[in-house]
């Protein structure tokens, strides 16, 4: 069961409802996510925000919602894993792409690079040491890449936690856990 719960839209104050209105255009639903945070309108901007400019970067929609996929599945958000995996198939990613992003693999050595960075950047709370850098650097990313990784990596965080505390209802096609680590 939620412990925060997603806005009214009948009763929601007017900049509420023109943001949902503006996620509904864009993907066609509001996402129970979006309607929790919208129980405050300075997270919902900052979220919204923060993801617009990070989609206009660098990184590719797939290996944007392929860095999603390796962070939520490392902060165990069933919510979170759900959602990019639906949102990962509908930019044109296959099941394995999915399911390998999930344990931050691939069998293209470019993607996998960004994929390990990410979880080191999770597993070390920010702290990867220089061999890290020198990693995917040597993968063929720049600086500029590097920083986005990092973007991403704390917009999905971010995403995550807010899930995690508010227990929101997942509203896509739920997937099944990894043999190895068990959603929550």
């Amino acid at each position: 069961m939620p412990r925060l719960q997603p806005i009214n839209r009948t009763t929601a104050p007017a900049d509420v409802l023109e943001l949902l209105v503006v996620v509904e255009n864009q993907i066609g639903m509001v996402p129970n996510m979006i309607a929790t945070m919208a129980q405050s309108t300075a997270v919902t901007q900052a979220y919204l925000g923060f993801a617009k400019s990070l989609s206009q970067g660098l990184i590719d929609e797939q290996l944007r919602e392929q860095i999603a996929l390796a962070v939520s599945q490392a902060n165990r958000c069933g919510y979170c894993v759900s959602g990019h995996s639906a949102i990962g198939s509908s930019v044109g990613l296959t099941q394995d792409q999915l399911r390998d992003a999930r344990s931050a693999t691939s069998p293209n050595r470019k993607t996998e690079a960004v994929l390990q960075f990410t979880r080191r950047i999770i597993d070390k709370q920010g702290a990867v040491s220089d061999d890290d850098i020198d990693e995917i650097f040597n993968a063929g990313y720049g600086e500029a890449e590097i920083a986005e990784v990092v973007g991403h990596v704390a917009l999905n965080v971010f995403a995550n936690y807010f899930n995690l505390v508010a227990k929101t209802e997942i509203d896509f096609p739920p997937v099944e856990d990894l043999a190895s680590s068990k959603l929550y």
